[in-house]
This record gives C-alpha cells, structure tokens and sequence, in this order.
C-alpha cells in the first residue's frame, strides 16, 4: 500500500460517505442513501465493483449487486451481469420493478434495457491493474499453482466487495452491496453479494449489514441474516452479533469482514483480515475513514 494509493482509497471512501450522508441529512431514505454511496464506489476503479472489477479466468468482467428494504424486507440483485455500468441500480429496479429477487446474466441485462439503465461497453469495466492480476495468477498456476488462496495477490483482489448500510430519520434501515467477485473466478460463479441472508440482510426490527469476503464460506454461514437473528432471538448486542457470525466463517476456513448497523443508530465494523476498507458518518456529521485494524 503506498502512501498515494492509500490517499486514493479514503477520497473514495469519504466521496461515498458523503453521497450517502447528503441524503440522509435532507431526510431522505436509507434506500436512496445506500444505494448512492455503492454508486460512487462502483464508479471508483480501485475498488472491485463497477468499472474496477476483477477478471475472471477467461478475462472477463461479471458483476454482482444486492439491495434490501428493512421496512418491507424486500430485496433485489443481480448476477454475473458483464454491462451494466452501476449493477447496485439494477439490484434496485429488480426489487422495485419485478415480482423476483434475483436476475442473472442475459435477463437481468435485458431487464435493465427495457427500463433505461445504463449499459455500457465490456470494454470500460477495464483497468490495468486488475488485468495485471489476473497475468500474475495464470502464470502462478503455470507454475504448478492451483490459482486458489496460495496464489493472491493480495487480499484485495480476493475480497473486493463494496456495500453501505444506513439507519434514516424515519428509522428504516436499508443494506447494498455490489462486486466483481473474485480474481480467477469461473465464468459463472456468483458469490455471497447478491444472496439475500448471505452478503446482504436488513431488518426494521434488527440491523443492516453488508459483507465481504470469501463468499462460499459466508454463503454456508448465512451471515448477514445470522446477525440479525443473533440480535432476535438471543437478544445480543450488534457488536457481539457481528463477531460471532464472522467467527463462525473463520470456523469454516474464510476470512472476510462486515458493516452493520442497528435499529439505534449502533455501529459495528468487525473484520479478521489484516485490514479492511471502511468509514462511517457518526450522529454528529463526524466523517471516520479506517484501513488497518
């Protein structure tokens, strides 16, 4: 991480911060305020969602996207789409626009044309950087490497995930979270993002949360959802509802992280990677933007 790249990440981070923040001061909706603040991370090529998405191993793009409404508990997302300029709009419109959850590939792109979302070229989801990682693994696997975790690059390129979770003044809660998903991945493979329980979960009653990470491993945990129902069902705290449902995937063999938070306006950031991209607006206006533990 160099100092420059560093400066990069957290302008990134306070832009989405302040896309978010923006609405929700004006009393707008927690929907509104998640979803603006994945937008301007999708369009960020350092991170791994949007325009700097991670390869597949046939050196393409496919991007996935979640969102979900703690007041009515619904949900939309999208999979493995290679067009769609900002996937997290689309999870939207599939939420709001169609009796399904989930769309995928072809049909959430033609989904996305009939109601005037933004496709664009393959070409602009590019970026040196990611295609360069994607080179040093093919080569690795040369090598008598398997191209699976003895071979990363870092763990950027593994646990890419964007996503925002927000509490607005009318107390509805709402969780987003968009990826490329991981370097090398099989043409096809849809991790935890647009698995509503998995990556993505909201509840009026509970928390939000969001997560990054290993998806299978998050996928098998039902992470998302398990912090929720921790705080249901065995009346826990955020931060200790958090922690045990990310325990549960170190348990497993993953690693990753989460944002979350409740229906107090309680926060919670728990990560077991070395460091984990991350910001928060407190009830005061106050910007935080952390890296490291």
């Amino acid at each position: 991480m160099t100092p420059e790249k560093e400066r990069a990440y957290r302008a990134g981070l306070e832009r989405a911060l302040t896309a978010g923040y923006e609405i929700l001061k004006r009393g707008g909706s927690s929907l509104d305020a998640t979803e603006a603040a994945v937008r301007v991370l999708e369009d960020d090529p350092h991170f791994n969602a949007g325009r700097g998405s991670v390869f597949t191993s046939a050196g393409t793009n496919e991007m996935d996207a979640s969102i979900m409404d703690g007041n009515t508990l619904k949900a939309g997302a999208v999979a493995s789409v290679k067009r769609v300029k900002n996937p997290v709009s689309l999870a939207r419109l599939v939420m709001e626009k169609s009796p399904h959850v989930i769309l995928d590939c072809v049909g959430a792109e033609a989904f996305a044309k009939e109601n005037g979302i933004e496709l664009v070229d393959p070409k602009y989801f590019f970026t040196q950087e990611r295609w360069d990682a994607l080179q040093k693994i093919k080569e690795a696997e040369k090598h008598g490497g398997v191209g699976g975790k003895r071979f990363f690059i870092s763990e950027d390129g593994r646990h890419g995930t964007v996503g925002a979770v927000a509490l607005d003044k009318a107390g509805n809660l709402a969780a987003a979270t968009s990826t490329g998903g991981m370097d090398n991945k099989l043409p096809g493979r849809i991790g935890d993002t647009p698995v509503i329980g998995a990556g993505t979960y909201a509840n009026n009653q509970t928390c939000a949360v969001s997560c990054t990470g290993d998806g299978e491993y998050f996928i098998r945990a039902g992470v998302a959802h398990e912090v929720s129902a921790l705080i249901e069902y065995r009346g826990m705290k955020l931060q200790e509802a958090a922690q045990m449902a990310l325990d549960a995937v170190e348990k497993l063999g993953g690693a990753g992280g989460l944002i979350a938070i409740d229906k107090n306006g309680e926060i919670a950031l728990p990560f077991n990677t070395n460091g984990m991209y991350r910001g928060y607006v407190d009830p005061n206006g106050k910007f935080v933007v952390e890296i490291y533990k």
